[in-house]
């Protein structure tokens, strides 16, 4: 199977395999004829195959007529605050995010820097499939690419947002894992404004990722090393583009990356009761710690783009996944790691609390997680198939996004990935033992 997945995040793949430049040439012609025109933000994260991917994106937009500012290797939520102040009409985002490097993909976002809904998105994939696009004139070719620099203005608004003197009175020492990605340079500088002790790894853009870009416990042992050995008040886990994030305790404890929602959510609510919107396959401690401060939860379908939504629609105070995305309203409706980290830096300077105190006072459950491969073709009717099982036991269910069902031990979460060709299987309990129990109980239902 070699995977291409086309869907309402955008299109992403195996670079030299399923996603090709000429793949990414018609997406951008596509989205450039979408636009109708008008000025385009590009950006990349540091992957191998960034450089040419962007030069086909490149050549897409040039084609459709547009105007384009090259932002370089940057954090795609720098980009995405960008599209606002360079008054620019959208922007792509040439990253795969947590995916390993032999993949790449692009990401669409719109005038108000958001990724497309799920009707723009249709929109676009309509304009790409019936490849009829916009086509600039020999002589109406824009001749120049324009270049910024988004990081100076990302920081300065993240200094305006977060209470900056009471954390650079505290003093805080901080790791951070950049994995060689679009944070190295962001994440450093943000830090050290702070008047905090950095102690930063994997910050070289130029080098490959040193482990999977997706911060998770699995995947944060180095940082954990860093934490212990440099006696760091906290550390902090990056994705390739800057919208996740992990978080390794001052033990050295890394934290799954469920909790940093959770995290988040706890501080927030302690200041401002309101709304939080997350998933439909997070975590319900979300729940509970919301109930603790008289705040509410709204659950949406799995993506970005349906998070910035609700928070629009139910004016929410925090968004965020269980994948470690959080978004802070006050500096941007998208998932923003840079931001999560203000809000974590401020609240840990102006209480005094240690992480690992904190956490401990979080309600935790377990949940696994675990992916099926199955061919593109196939996703719907294995779902359908899962459904029926559901239905022939007489079991009541959720389908906001997939299938959720809930049962005397927990929640089971069936889904077809919106990132690549797989069933996504969650499942959580109050034990280890129960929710293995769950993931056995819907194996053995989705392979049958």
């Amino acid at each position: 199977m070699k995977p291409l997945k086309i869907g309402i995040t955008g299109v992403r793949g195996i670079v030299g395999e399923t996603f090709t430049p000429e793949l990414a040439v018609e997406f951008a012609q596509a989205f450039g004829s979408y636009i109708d025109g008008g000025r385009i933000l590009i950006c990349r994260d540091t992957r191998p195959s960034g450089p040419m991917i962007r030069s086909a994106v490149l050549a897409g937009l040039l084609a459709s007529g547009c105007e384009v500012v090259d932002l370089g290797v940057c954090p795609t939520p720098s980009m995405q605050l960008a599209v606002k102040w360079l008054k620019a009409d959208g922007g792509i985002a040439i990253t795969a995010g947590h995916n390993p490097w032999q993949w790449n993909a692009l990401k669409f976002v719109r005038g108000d820097g958001l990724y497309l809904n799920s009707t723009q998105a249709e929109e676009l994939l309509d304009i790409f499939h019936q490849g009829e696009f916009a086509k600039a004139t020999w002589d109406t070719i824009k001749q120049v690419v324009q270049y910024a620099d988004p990081i100076e203005k990302h920081i300065k608004l993240l200094q305006q947002t977060f209470d900056v003197d009471a954390i650079r009175s505290r003093g805080l020492t901080v790791a951070v894992d950049c994995c060689n990605g679009a944070c190295s340079v962001l994440s450093p500088l943000w830090l050290e404004s702070l008047g905090c002790e950095v102690l930063a790894v994997n910050n070289d853009p130029t080098a490959a990722f040193p482990h999977a870009p997706e911060p998770k416990p699995e995947t944060m042992a180095q940082l954990c090393a860093v934490v212990k050995a440099g006696r760091a008040d906290i550390g902090f886990a990056h994705d390739a583009d800057g919208e996740r994030l992990g978080i390794v305790t001052d033990l050295g404890e890394p934290l799954s990356e469920e909790m940093t929602l959770a995290l988040a959510t706890d501080i927030r609510l302690r200041k401002k009761s309101g709304t939080v919107v997350t998933n439909i396959s997070t975590t319900g401690a979300i729940e509970c710690i919301a109930a603790r401060h008289a705040g509410s939860v709204v659950r949406t379908p799995v993506g970005q783009a349906y998070i910035s939504e609700g928070l629009i629609e139910h004016n929410g105070v925090l968004g965020g996944e269980g994948s470690g995305g959080i978004t802070v309203p006050e500096v941007h409706l998208t998932h923003d790691s840079a931001a999560a980290i203000g809000l974590i830096l401020e609240h840990l300077a102006q209480t005094g609390e240690r992480v690992s105190e904190m956490v401990q006072q979080l309600p935790r459950f377990a949940t696994l997680k675990h992916n099926i491969a199955v061919e593109p073709h196939r996703l719907y009717s294995v779902l359908q198939e899962f459904r029926a099982a559901l239905e022939r036991e007489e079991l009541a269910f959720d389908s906001t996004d997939g299938l959720k069902v809930t049962l005397p031990a927990g929640w089971v979460h069936v889904r077809a990935s919106n990132t690549e060709s797989m069933i996504r299987i969650i499942v959580e309990a109050r034990e280890k033992t129960e929710a293995r129990q769950l993931l056995d109980w819907a194996r053995d239902r989705i392979m049958r």
